[in-house]
């Protein structure tokens, strides 16, 4: 669905729910998804609905993803940096009695 303009001159590799994946350097996390056909990058904690890129400007915050180990990252407002690792979401946590 989408795909770049041109093929960029230089490339980075980050990591995309263990997948590797080439990026454009200076591309944001949301960039890098959607061109790596990441779609939904999450799921709602309550009802399991789909979410995607949606403003790309940080006002939304349905790009949510857990960033080198950092949950709760805007995709839309970060660079994509060489070795990253992107987890996206998958609904509700589930608790167990020895996370308590």
């Amino acid at each position: 669905m989408f795909r770049r303009l041109c093929e960029p001159t230089l490339s980075i590799t980050v990591y995309i729910d263990g997948r590797e994946v080439r990026v454009a350097d200076g591309d944001s996390v949301s960039t890098a998804l959607l061109c790596a056909g990441n779609l939904p990058v999450r799921r709602t904690s309550v009802t399991s609905a789909p979410r995607g890129i949606y403003c790309g400007m940080g006002v939304c915050f349905d790009c949510l993803v857990t960033i080198d180990g950092e949950g709760n990252r805007q995709a839309c407002l970060t660079t994509a940096r060489e070795g990253m690792t992107v987890k996206t979401g998958s609904g509700r946590r589930s608790l167990s009695a020895e996370t308590l």
